[in-house]
Formats: structure tokens, C-alpha cells, sequence
């Protein structure tokens, strides 16, 4: 790929504010190079320097490094921990659809992916060095007609075990169950798997040397996988205090999904006609979600952020993600969530030296102004530098 030049500093300060010149508004600027930061670095939150030099980050100087940014903030790269790359509201897209949804999210910041659920095949996107790194959990596994055409691996109970080790084997150490969703005969939300079946599966994936996470929305399906074994929950507004505590003690992780969470009242209006109950316990599920992911937090329940980017919620919104995160949790949290907690928990470092080149820098501190977080200014990833041309998730 062809490196644009980039003015120097791209990011500076003069009259007390900082600020970029770009050539053009839709400038991106791509490709390996010599670079050098100055700023806040977070979360340490201490002024200092990074050079960038073969794709790597470097705490020592570089002799004709050129500098990028001056009196910045710089975190390390984002992380959207529950995406779908490669998947569309009809199932799987082609590459083309596939490459807009992962260069969206990087430039709003995201170079790490864990992708939770997808039915197409995205491992080309491992030879580009301009899109986000992925870590895959397979395909959704789920029973037939009990979650999204097109979506899922689906399988009666007794193939659970067998499904397990088929995902495994597609995955990067995850695999992504469909844990609740509504039985049309009952109107609401039912756990798809009996218990015992569950465990066994899980415990399977266990002895594969992979991590197993699920969909839940409802209060039994968290309750249920909780007790047998799983290491993460998505969504989990149904969580009640006993489960919360059983996560906090095992380390089970949660990505709520707070954009998503937001479409619940919209979900509940369309099914309020055929099953007013599922659309009753939507609303009320909705209703208290802050107070339920407030009570994870404070129970010290491993919490990390992701948007359910892919199908019908757009890509590129980790920033809106951090804000209505923050609102729960504070900002500082939020961005750790996002940011340099979350790569430690998927096995990614952050700004250390001779670790992969993967930040992100913003004009202001986004931990004064949480809406700096949906602009940022330039994005380096694996070395290259990218100039985003639009706000994202305004």
C-alpha cells in the first residue's frame, strides 16, 4: 500500500490548543514508517514519548523519526469485545461488505477485534495489515428456529457437544452459545439447553483449551451457564444478585453491550402484538439495565465493552460504547474496558516496548471530555498511520 505524507506534526499545539492540520477531509494517510508521538499516555496518564519503527512501539529514541503528534493523549488501541465482522441482518455478507464493516471500526479506533459469532469465513483479513486483528469465537451455535436465520450453527441438544468442537476448531480460542431467546410456543424468553447438556459442553470446550461465552438477555439462561462453568455472559441484563456474585467469585467475564441494550423498547414494540409477554419482559429488562451492570461493576464482575456491531447495529460505535459504559461505571473505567484491560484479558499488550503498534490519539483527554473518544485524530495500527476522515457515533 502507498504511504501518504503526513504533515509535521500532524497533531501540535500553539495558542494553547491543540489541534491537526489535514490536507484534505477525507485524507488516509497508510503505511509503515518512522514515527514518533508526544502526549499523555493512558492509563498511566503520565507526558510522554513512544516511537514507532517496524511496525512496533519503542520507549527509546529513533534517529530521524518523524513526529505525528505533540501534547496529545494516547491510548492503547481500542477493543470492541462483542463484533461480528462478516455478518449481515440476512446472515453472511461477501468480503467487500466485510472489509467496509472492519475499516469502519478501525477508524474509530478499534485494532482488536473479538469477534462473538460469525457465519463467514474473515481469515483473509489476517494478511491485511491495514484492518483490525481478530479473535474468533466460530459461529453462533444455537437449536433450530430458536435464534436468527442464517446466523447460527444449529443443532438439536443432543449435537451440542459436537457442534462445541466444531466452532472450536473455526475459532480463536472462544466459542459463542446462544444461551436464551424466545420459544414462540411460550412467548417469552426459555433457556435453549437443558442444564446438564450445557455443562457437558462447556466443560468439553474446556478440555479443548477454549474459552466458551453466551447469549443472554433473560434471568435463567445466565443463572443456568453461570453455574455451569462459562467464562463470559454477553449482554446479561437478566443478572440477578446470586449470579452476579458467582461471576465476580469465578472470573466470568461480561460485555454488555450497551449500544444494543438501547434497541430493547424498539424490539418490544415490534413484538408486542404477537407476544406481549416477551415484549413485557424486554421493557423491564431494559428498564433496569444500568442498575443491573452497575451492580456487576461494583460486585467486581470483569466487565469489557462491545457494541453487537454486525447484523442490524452499525460498526464503528466503541466510542458511543465507552460513553454510555461510563455513565455506569465512570470514565476511567470505561476506557480500561475498552481499552488496556481488555487487551490484557485477551492475552494483547498495551504501549510497552516491542509491542505491536496499535494506538490511538485524540486531541483532548477523553477522560474530561468522554465525547473525545469518538474522534480520534490519527489511528496507528501495526505500524501505520491513519488519518480518520469522519466522526464516529455522533
Amino acid at each position: 500500500m502507498r504511504a501518504t505524507r503526513l504533515p509535521t506534526p500532524f497533531l501540535h499545539t500553539h495558542d494553547g490548543t491543540t489541534h491537526g492540520h489535514a490536507p484534505e477531509p477525507t485524507v488516509a494517510a497508510i503505511g509503515p514508517g518512522v514515527w514518533h508521538v508526544h502526549g499523555t499516555v493512558l492509563p498511566g496518564a503520565e507526558p510522554g514519548d513512544l516511537w514507532i519503527s517496524g511496525g512496533r512501539v519503542h520507549t527509546h529514541p529513533i534517529a530521524d523519526a518523524t513526529t505525528i503528534a505533540h501534547d496529545a493523549w494516547i491510548l492503547p488501541g481500542l477493543v470492541d469485545a462483542h463484533c461480528h465482522i462478516g455478518l449481515g441482518p440476512d446472515g453472511p455478507v461477501k468480503h467487500d461488505t466485510s472489509e467496509r464493516q472492519a475499516l469502519t471500526d478501525r477508524d474509530a479506533g478499534t485494532l482488536l477485534i473479538r469477534d462473538a459469532g460469525s457465519p463467514s469465513d474473515t481469515r483473509w483479513i489476517d494478511d491485511r495489515p491495514d484492518l483490525p486483528e481478530i479473535i474468533r469465537a466460530g459461529r453462533h451455535i444455537a437449536r433450530p428456529q430458536r435464534y436468527i436465520r442464517h446466523y447460527a450453527d444449529e443443532v438439536d441438544p443432543g449435537e451440542l457437544v459436537t457442534a462445541v468442537e466444531r466452532q472450536a476448531a473455526r475459532g480463536d480460542g472462544w466459542v459463542k452459545l446462544v444461551g436464551d431467546w424466545i420459544d414462540r410456543q411460550i412467548g417469552d424468553l426459555t433457556p435453549l439447553w437443558p442444564d446438564d447438556v450445557a455443562a457437558a459442553a462447556i466443560a468439553r470446550a474446556h478440555e479443548l483449551g477454549v474459552r466458551v461465552t453466551a447469549h443472554c438477555f433473560g434471568e435463567e439462561s445466565a443463572a443456568q451457564l453461570v453455574r455451569a462453568g462459562i467464562d463470559g455472559i454477553e449482554h446479561g441484563t437478566g443478572l440477578d444478585t446470586a449470579t452476579i456474585a458467582l461471576m465476580a467469585e469465578r472470573g466470568v467475564s461480561l460485555v454488555p453491550t450497551m449500544v444494543n441494550l438501547e434497541n430493547f423498547p424498539a424490539i418490544a414494540g415490534q413484538a408486542e402484538e404477537r407476544f406481549p409477554r416477551y415484549a413485557a419482559h424486554m421493557r423491564a429488562l431494559h428498564g433496569r439495565r444500568l442498575e443491573t451492570i452497575g451492580s456487576a461493576i461494583d460486585a467486581g464482575v470483569r466487565v469489557y465493552a462491545g457494541t453487537d456491531a454486525g447484523g442490524s447495529v452499525p460498526h464503528g460505535l466503541i466510542g458511543r460504547e465507552i460513553e454510555l459504559l461510563a455513565a455506569v461505571g465512570g470514565i476511567e473505567f470505561a476506557l480500561g474496558a475498552a481499552s488496556w484491560r481488555a487487551r490484557s484479558w485477551l492475552g494483547r499488550p498495551g504501549l510497552v516496548d516491542g509491542a505491536p503498534a496499535d494506538l490511538v490519539i485524540y486531541a483532548t483527554d477523553p477522560r474530561r471530555d468522554p465525547a473525545a473518544v469518538r474522534h480520534p485524530v490519527l489511528v496507528v495500527i501495526k505500524g501505520g498511520v491513519v488519518a480518520p476522515a469522519t466522526p464516529h457515533g455522533a
